[in-house]
């Protein structure tokens, strides 16, 4: 089992920043990939943004130039800097884990971006 503890979300106005960070803990030795998710109200949850172990990352469109995941392998730490916040990024964003043969999510936390 894997247990995730996620942090950072708020309110922030458009053009603001915010850093989400993720903290696994158990069996994390069998972790190989990381990466947040993102849910707003009437939509599907979606992939933001994920990192490999050996550090090779994938974003959506939409966050590309804006957003910027990063890991730390030996705390196990998976980190989410957002840029340029506007209020289309508004949406509960999951923690997203995967091992070797399933996957763990977080519990979520809000991120608001309102004037």
């Amino acid at each position: 089992q894997v247990q995730l503890v996620e942090s950072g979300g708020g309110l922030v106005q458009p053009g603001g920043s915010l850093r989400l960070s993720c903290a696994a803990s158990g069996s994390t030795f069998s972790i190989y990939y990381m990466a947040w998710y993102r849910q707003a109200p009437g939509k599907q949850r979606e992939l933001v943004a994920g990192i490999t172990t050996a550090g090779s990352t994938n974003y959506a469109d939409s966050v590309k130039a804006r957003f910027t995941i990063a890991r730390d392998n030996a705390k196990n730490t998976v980190f989410l800097q957002m840029n340029s916040l506007s209020p289309e990024d508004t949406a509960v964003y999951y923690c997203h884990v995967r091992t070797v043969g399933t996957t763990f999510w977080g519990q979520g936390t809000q991120v608001t971006v309102v004037s």
